[in-house]
C-alpha cells in the first residue's frame, strides 16, 4: 500500500493500530512517498509514533476551532446550513420565507390546537393530501413528498425556528430570520405537547413485551407494544404502526391484538421447538423467531437464521410455519359459571390459560427449592408483581383443571383466573398425580 503522507492513512493511534495488525495478517506492507523510514527498527516505529500523534492533536484541534465557530454563529443567529424548516428556503446563508409554506405551517399549528391531538391531525392531513416538502437533490433525485409521521409532525411542532430562534446544545439563541409562529401560539402547542407526553419507565429489555421488534401485521406495518389501564389493571396490546400514525386505510386485516394470548401462543411453540423447554422464553424468541405476521385466522412465525436457540435446538434459516390463531372480541363475552371454583367461563384462549398455569407450576417448584421472585422476575422479563399476581394459578382446583383439559369447553382468562382461585378447596384425589393435575 502506497500513501502520500502517513496522516493521511489516518489520524487516530488506535486505529492506526488496528490496521496495522490487520495488515501483518494479510502480508501487507505500506510506503509513504514523500516520508522515508524504516518501520521495521524501532527508531523507525518510534517517529511513525510521533508523526501521528501530531496528526491526531491536529485532527482534534480543528475539530474544536470548527465546533467553537458553529457555536458562536450561531449564538448570533446565523444559519449554518443543514436541513431548512417547512416555510423557508436557504438564500444566500439566509432563511427567506415562503409564503405558501409558511401559511400551510401556521394552519398546523392553529389546527392542532383546536383538535388537541397529532393523531387527529394526522387524519386530517391524510384526508386533505398534505405532503412533505419534495425537493430535488443536486445529483437529480428526489426526496419527500410523502406522508406526514408522527415523529415529523410533532418535530415541525416543536421547532424553535418558526419563532425566530436557534436551538444549539440546550441554549436557546435569537435567530435572524423573520419567524412564522406568533410567540403565543407556539408556547400554547408546546404546553398541550408536553401535557400529552408520556414518560415511559421501562426500557425496552427490561419490558414485559416479548415480541417487541418481530411482529407485523398482514400489510407488512409494524406492531408496537402499547397499553391501557381499567380499574387499576394494565391491559397489554400490539397495535399497528399504521393506526397510531393516523392511517387506517394501510392497516392490515387485525390491527390490534392482545399480548398476553399472542406471547403465550408464541411461547408454547418456541418451547416445543426446543431441546430444553425450561429456558428462557426471551432467548428462545430472539434466536429461533425472525419475523412474526398476524392475519385473520393463523400466525405465520418465520425462523431466524443458521444456529442455535438457548436450548441447544438449531434454527432453520426462512422456514415459515403457520400457527393457528383466531382473532378474539377486545370485549369479554358472558358466559356461565362453572368449575369449583366459580370460575367465570369466557371466550379466551385456553393453551393460554394452561401455558400460564404450567408457568406458575414451575415458578412455585423454584420458590420451593429455594428461590426467589426477583430472581424468576429477571429470568423472564416480566416485573415482580406480574409474577405474585400469576402466581396462584400454581393451585388451580383439579375441577377446574379438568374443565380447562376439555377442549369442547370454553376456557376463563388467565386474569380471571388467578383471581377466582379460592383459598380452600375440597376435592377427590387425581387418578394420576394425587392432587394437581400435571400440566407439563
Amino acid at each position: 500500500m502506497v500513501v502520500y503522507k502517513v496522516d493521511r492513512l489516518t489520524r487516530s493511534l488506535t486505529d492506526f493500530a488496528k490496521l496495522v495488525d490487520l495488515f501483518d495478517q494479510h502480508g501487507v506492507s505500506f510506503v509513504s512517498v514523500t516520508q522515508a523510514f524504516n518501520t521495521t527498527t524501532s527508531m523507525g516505529r518510534l517517529t511513525l509514533n510521533v508523526l501521528l500523534s501530531f496528526a491526531q492533536f491536529e485532527r482534534e484541534v480543528i475539530g474544536e476551532r470548527v465546533r467553537d465557530k458553529i457555536a458562536a454563529s450561531k449564538a448570533k443567529g446565523l444559519f449554518m446550513g443543514g436541513g431548512t424548516a417547512l416555510g423557508y428556503i436557504n438564500r444566500d446563508k439566509k432563511l427567506v420565507i415562503v409564503p405558501e409554506e409558511a401559511e400551510q405551517v401556521r394552519w398546523m399549528f392553529r389546527r392542532y390546537l383546536e383538535l388537541g391531538s397529532v393523531g387527529l391531525l394526522l387524519e386530517e392531513m391524510n384526508r386533505l393530501g398534505i405532503r412533505t416538502r419534495l425537493q430535488t437533490l443536486s445529483n437529480g433525485e428526489k426526496r419527500g413528498g410523502g406522508a406526514y409521521g408522527k415523529g415529523a409532525l410533532v418535530y415541525l411542532l416543536r421547532n424553535r425556528c418558526y419563532v425566530g430562534e436557534i436551538l444549539h446544545r440546550g441554549q436557546i439563541h435569537a435567530a435572524e430570520h423573520e419567524p412564522i409562529i406568533d410567540r403565543e401560539t407556539f408556547e400554547a402547542v408546546q404546553a398541550s405537547l408536553a401535557a400529552k407526553a408520556i414518560t415511559r419507565k421501562a426500557s425496552t429489555k427490561a419490558s414485559d413485551f416479548l415480541l417487541t421488534g418481530l411482529l407485523f401485521d398482514s400489510a407488512c406495518n409494524r406492531m408496537t407494544p402499547s397499553h391501557s389501564r381499567k380499574k387499576g389493571v394494565r391491559y397489554r396490546y400490539y397495535v399497528s404502526q399504521a393506526i397510531l400514525q393516523s392511517r387506517k386505510d394501510e392497516a392490515g386485516e387485525v390491527f390490534r391484538v392482545p399480548a398476553p394470548e399472542l406471547e403465550a401462543q408464541i411461547e408454547q411453540f418456541v418451547r416445543l421447538q426446543a431441546s430444553d423447554p425450561h429456558g428462557d422464553v426471551r432467548a428462545m424468541i430472539e434466536a429461533r423467531v425472525a419475523r412474526i405476521t398476524v392475519q385473520t385466522d393463523s400466525i405465520s412465525v418465520e425462523l431466524a437464521g443458521p444456529g442455535a436457540d438457548a436450548g441447544g435446538a438449531p434454527a432453520a434459516s426462512g422456514h415459515i410455519v403457520s400457527l393457528p390463531w383466531s382473532r378474539k372480541p377486545f370485549r369479554a363475552t358472558k358466559g356461565a359459571i362453572g368449575g369449583a371454583a366459580g370460575v367465570i367461563i369466557t371466550a379466551a384462549d385456553g393453551q393460554a390459560v394452561l401455558a400460564a398455569i404450567g408457568r406458575a407450576r414451575r415458578w412455585l417448584d423454584e420458590i420451593m427449592a429455594g428461590g426467589t421472585i426477583a430472581a424468576i422476575a429477571s429470568r423472564e422479563g416480566k416485573g415482580e408483581r406480574q409474577i405474585r399476581l400469576r402466581m396462584p394459578l400454581a393451585f388451580t382446583p383439579p375441577d377446574t383443571m379438568r374443565q380447562l383439559l376439555d377442549s369442547s369447553m370454553p376456557a376463563p382468562s388467565v386474569t380471571e383466573l388467578a383471581r377466582a382461585i379460592p383459598l380452600i378447596w375440597q376435592t377427590g384425589p387425581d387418578p394420576v398425580n394425587g392432587c394437581l393435575p400435571s400440566t407439563q
